[in-house]
């Protein structure tokens, strides 16, 4: 597949070494979700200077360091001593070649010196302000497990708080984006086409990649894709998030089972689980594993408890609504009755998506001041699904999304704005309107 996107974090990596090469040594974080594209985006980024790339594989110390030296030493004009066996070691090797030459030095899941030998932090620390200022180095580390590369950046007690110059975190794909590579695959896609990779990928560009290299542009082929012997989404969700959770996983697990059900508050999540407790869950997927987050309606008082919880992640929500919860059909390889499962469900199952994607591509049109769902806790089906708040004037969008426009009521709709308006924005003018498969 072709490059896509991520413009303006290009510029701002390449901007970044070239105040490293002309002036000091820079520190950057790249982080975001396994799939989204971190490896990809700094090669390109990087590519025409000369870059060091050290991808931290699970092995042990010594092992690790003879790759490194390897890899070094067939990348730059250096030669690193095969014995070089520490971490500490190949590292103060090369900050001391930058005192004499300017390069990228890019480290590839970070987060996993950790699991291997923790020290080596403190060392970097060490080495980091004893030549920051002395040398020409492009430093880039990326990692994909949030809550470690949390810890070691933003924790006060850990060696290399404060030591980032600069912090990119990256997203799935905008709209346009998908759009843009929907009509390089097809260019005569249909928005249902268009809503299904939305929906499956949620725009995360490795999936998006394996789609378009595989031809698979709409429902039909994409499930045929995913479901069958040896595709990598069947143990993809899992593989993703034990790691993040650890051996405890079972309880996040069935949360996040619940929620792809359509549960989202936690009383009747702790009801779905048998009357579990699962506040401190609840917690730890929002602040530490940015897994799921917590919405309170739009406008809504700080402290309301009128909260609700979902999956961040589109593909998330799909693998634990069909995949895990129906992982009896794959132990048995009942694909055709999985995959014939999905199709038939799908419809009812991509209205909430709709609604995801047109917050989304509200947010990115930059002219609202806030965007979100509103509801009334105190009167029974008061929900809006989309209000838009304009910036700069008193007024805002109450939207319907439907996936057929033929199904809006404008009525109910205007019964509820005016609830809105009457509950929580008396001097805003309400302009009412229905947002469907005809409008992505």
């Amino acid at each position: 597949m072709d490059f896509y996107g991520r413009q303006a974090q290009l510029a701002e990596l390449r901007a970044i070494r070239d105040k490293a090469f002309k002036d000091h040594s820079r520190l950057t974080i790249v982080t975001g979700r396994r799939r989204i594209g971190k490896t990809t985006l700094v090669t390109q980024a990087l590519e025409a200077k000369s870059t060091i790339y050290l991808f931290v594989a699970k092995k042990n110390e010594s092992l690790l360091c003879a790759d490194f030296v390897e890899e070094i030493n067939l990348t730059i004009d250096a030669f690193v001593p095969p014995e070089t066996s520490t971490f500490k070691s190949v590292f103060s090797v090369l900050f001391k070649l930058a005192e004499k030459q300017s390069f990228s030095l890019v480290i590839d899941e970070f987060q996993e010196f950790f699991n291997i030998n923790p020290s080596f932090y403190s060392d970097l620390q060490n080495l980091w302000d004893q030549y920051r200022k002395k040398t020409k180095l492009n430093l880039v580390v990326c990692g994909s497990i949030y809550s470690l590369m949390q810890k070691i950046f933003r924790d006060e007690k850990e060696p290399l708080f404060g030591r980032a110059d600069f912090s990119i975190k990256l997203e799935p794909f905008e709209t346009s984006v998908l759009k843009e590579v929907m009509l390089n695959l097809n260019k005569d896609y249909s928005n249902e086409d268009l809503l299904a990779l939305y929906a499956i990928t949620g725009g995360v560009p490795k999936y998006v990649e394996l789609f378009a290299d595989n031809d698979a542009n709409n429902l039909q082929k994409m499930v045929e894709l995913m479901i069958r012997e040896g595709s990598i989404f069947l143990d993809e969700g899992k593989s993703l998030l034990v790691e993040e959770f650890g051996k405890n996983y079972v309880t996040y697990f069935s949360i996040l089972s619940v929620l792809s059900s359509g549960i989202s508050t936690q009383g009747a999540i702790e009801s779905a689980l048998g009357g579990t407790s699962v506040g401190g869950h609840l917690k730890r997927l929002v602040e530490d594993y940015a897994v799921i987050e917590r919405k309170v309606p739009i406008l809504a008082k700080k402290g309301t408890k009128s909260v609700r919880y979902q999956i961040c992640d589109n593909f998330l929500q799909f693998w634990f609504k069909y995949i895990d919860k129906h992982r009896q059909l794959i132990e048995i390889k009942n694909y055709p009755g999985l995959k014939t499962l999905i199709i038939e469900d799908f419809a009812s199952y991509s209205g909430r998506t709709l609604e995801r994607y047109f917050l989304q591509k509200l947010a990115e049109s930059f002219e609202f001041s806030a965007i979100g769902p509103w509801w009334a806790t105190n009167k029974e089906h008061c929900d809006i699904d989309i209000v838009a708040i304009y910036l700069n004037k008193k007024e805002a969008l109450a939207i319907e999304v439907k996936r057929q426009a033929g199904k809006f009521q404008p009525e109910l709709l205007h019964k509820r704005a005016k609830h809105l308006q009457d509950k929580a924005l008396a001097d805003y003018v309400i302009k009412e309107q229905c947002l469907s498969m005809s409008d992505m």
